[in-house]
């Protein structure tokens, strides 16, 4: 069993609460962060307990920096050093940018982008402290290629892939590794909007004949963790040869 302390963001439903799972199955220990979904949370860590690992959770808008810092400082007060960051937390908004306030600009930005700025800033001194760590981005292929009436949530998401190739470069000297994630459509509460037959139809275009499960973001999370270490600065699409 592993002993690395793991902090995921956005772990309350989909991709993070697949991934929490999974980790604690593996023996990582675990800080589990929403920015509002207490009880989701608790109900993540009820179904943890029958693992032998620690988890936190903790509320906090990881979108202010104040709230992410007092994040950070828990889950090194609960857990000790930090050795893997999952920046999953992420929203979504559909509709034309011209229609957009400026407010909910800021927010899918904020939340989306600005929040792994956040994460990764208070990990990353003692990551190369020690010489050691991962940073993994959950992106979108909207963030290579753009999505009509999601102008803010794909440059939320492009900012996510350049910050990742960046990054990778900046930390690859200290064995600090950051990689990123490109999903396609992955069957959550995010893409639950859809009607039947909008589901059907984009079913349609992809290759693979269905979404994504967030089970298999995980799964590849938990890969990205364990990759050779000269695996950086990559965003990976993983979207059933959609895009």
């Amino acid at each position: 069993m592993n002993s690395k302390n793991v902090i995921i963001t956005g772990a309350s439903r989909g991709i993070g609460r697949a991934a929490a799972l999974l980790l604690a199955s593996k023996g990582y220990n675990l800080v589990l962060n929403s920015s509002k979904s207490t009880e989701a949370l608790l109900d993540v860590r009820r179904q943890i307990t029958r693992y032998p690992v620690q988890c936190e959770i903790y509320t906090a808008n990881v979108g202010d920096y104040t709230q992410a810092e007092m994040l950070f400082h828990h889950a090194k007060k609960t857990l000790g050093t930090i050795d893997i960051l999952i920046n999953n937390a992420g929203i979504s908004y559909i509709g034309l940018l011209q229609d957009m306030s400026t407010e909910e600009w800021n927010n899918i930005i904020n939340t989306n982008l600005t929040s792994v700025f956040h994460m990764s800033k208070l990990v990353i001194p003692d990551m190369v402290r020690q010489k050691h760590g991962a940073i993994i981005n959950i992106s979108s292929v909207w963030g290579m290629c753009g999505a009509s009436c999601e102008a803010a949530y794909s440059a939320s998401k492009g900012g996510i892939n350049a910050l990742t190739k960046a990054l990778g470069k900046e930390l690859a000297p200290s064995n600090v590794r950051v990689n990123a994630i490109a999903c396609g459509a992955v069957d959550t509460a995010m893409n639950s909007c859809f009607t039947a037959e909008e589901h059907a139809a984009l079913c349609a275009e992809i290759p693979a004949g269905r979404m994504a499960s967030p089970t298999e973001v995980a799964q590849m999370i938990l890969w990205l963790i364990t990759a050779p270490g000269y695996l950086t600065g990559e965003v990976i699409k993983m979207d059933g040869g959609w895009i």
